[in-house]
């Protein structure tokens, strides 16, 4: 599926290269269709909607492969952490044969089976260095490895975790000892023995310190705000599916009270391992702030256990481990920063309407953060997962089909 860099894949069209660049040194090439940016779950998502309506469009990706960040900044033990019903992409089911819960390998290859069912073919190694709306001409301006493409639509697809986020904390750079991102944690196999240190609590967290854990490392987990941790299934029943259909009946606040009642029972008292709940229910918590429960897959039993230690009030990070604000201080081989991802699109994107330059996200909620002026919209930005990247690619492709159909089919594209 990878494209020759001189010769640009524009999907069911043809490309137009003009003579005269209007960046020295670049080739300038009119798309018919958008350009998407990212060849991740969202751009193949939004490529695929694309193809049922049979706009044609050109698909960026700045890696050598489908889903980079899937394929190189994961962990071998990661699993999809919902239900694979709920991480379908548009029109394309996972193979029956798949468990419940995929693994990464069998994601990646779903994504890979995804884009050739739908004969999508990105070009890579072109990163968007700069996008922007030029109102004089009425088109986007996508700046990337030697060309210069043009067009009326630009879907953003690049998603919420673009790059690791590492952030600043006391010391940390005179640590003697491993320090990586779990963008470049594969497994604990290289652990074993080591005292380390897991910063950050989420699902990712959590997931790391089971893993090293069980490959024979002495592990601590720094805790530092207020959590939800649901158990992931409840009587064989996903926590999340349970959840979506009892808010089909009750309002939140009660599911969440439900939710938290079963969390008891079946996880027990989560304040007397370490970690506190926050005051305001799991669900409401994430509609308002984006912060995702961690769905419970063996690690707090290990917490409970006293098996992984749970750590709070770092001061700061010594030579040779970590000094805490009550004077005590403790020794660590490595630590392992599970602190999340961050968009980047700001940095690209010459626009300062439509995304929030704090923090990368769409200025406007979900449910209508896709669209933005001008013909710009974004895909993969709901802080809702995979569902919520397949609700908005369908919502794209219908938007620009309308457009499509009442203003461009009458256009010829030259030879």
């Amino acid at each position: 599926m990878r494209q020759k860099l001189n010769e640009p894949a524009i999907n069911s069209s043809k490309s137009k290269i003009f003579q005269q660049p209007m960046i020295p040194g670049s080739k300038l090439v009119w798309v018919p269709g958008p350009v998407i940016i990212g060849a991740g779950p969202s751009g193949l998502a939004a490529a695929a909607c694309l193809k049922t309506k049979e706009i044609p469009f050109l698909i960026l990706e700045k890696g050598s492969c489908l889903a980079s960040l899937w394929q190189f900044g994961t962990y071998d033990r990661l699993q999809l952490h919902l239900p694979k019903k709920f991480c379908e992409l548009p029109y394309f089911p996972f193979p029956p044969h798949f468990p419940a819960y995929p693994t990464k390998q069998q994601f990646i290859a779903y994504l890979e089976a995804y884009a050739k069912h739908f004969a999508i073919k990105p070009v890579f190694r072109q990163e968007a260095r700069a996008v922007q709306y030029d109102p004089d001409m009425g088109f986007w301006q996508v700046q990337a490895c030697g060309y210069e493409f043009i067009c009326r639509w630009v879907i953003v697809a690049t998603g919420e975790n673009a790059d690791p986020f590492l952030p600043e904390i006391e010391g940390l750079g005179g640590f003697r000892g491993r320090t990586l991102h779990t963008s470049s944690y594969r497994d604990g196999g290289e652990f074993k023995g080591k005292k380390v240190l897991v910063v950050g609590c989420g699902n990712s967290g959590m997931e790391v310190s089971l893993d090293l854990f069980d490959n024979g490392a002495d592990v601590s987990l720094f805790v530092r705000d207020k959590l939800h941790i649901l158990p992931r299934e409840i009587l064989g029943i996903s926590t999340f599916a349970l959840s979506m259909l009892l808010l089909k009946w009750f309002p939140v606040k009660l599911v969440d009270k439900f939710l938290i009642f079963v969390s008891r029972l079946i996880l027990g008292d989560t304040s007397r391992s370490g970690i506190k709940r926050p005051d305001i229910g799991p669900l409401e918590l994430k509609n308002s702030t984006g912060k995702t429960p961690v769905l419970d897959f063996g690690a707090f039993a290990r917490i409970k256990s006293g098996q992984i230690k749970i750590v709070r009030g770092i001061r700061r990070f010594t030579t040779n481990g970590v000094e805490f604000v009550d004077g005590r201080v403790k020794e660590f081989d490595a630590a392992i920063l599970a602190t999340g991802y961050r968009s980047n699109v700001t940095s690209w994107l010459k626009e300062e309407n439509f995304f929030n330059e704090k923090d990368g996200y769409p200025r406007t909620p979900f449910p209508n953060s896709w669209k933005g002026n001008n013909g710009l919209y974004c895909i993969g930005f709901t802080k809702r997962g995979l569902l919520g990247t397949s609700m908005d690619a369908q919502k794209v492709a219908e938007d620009i089909a309308r457009q499509w159909n009442s203003e461009t089919r009458h256009l010829k594209v030259e030879s």
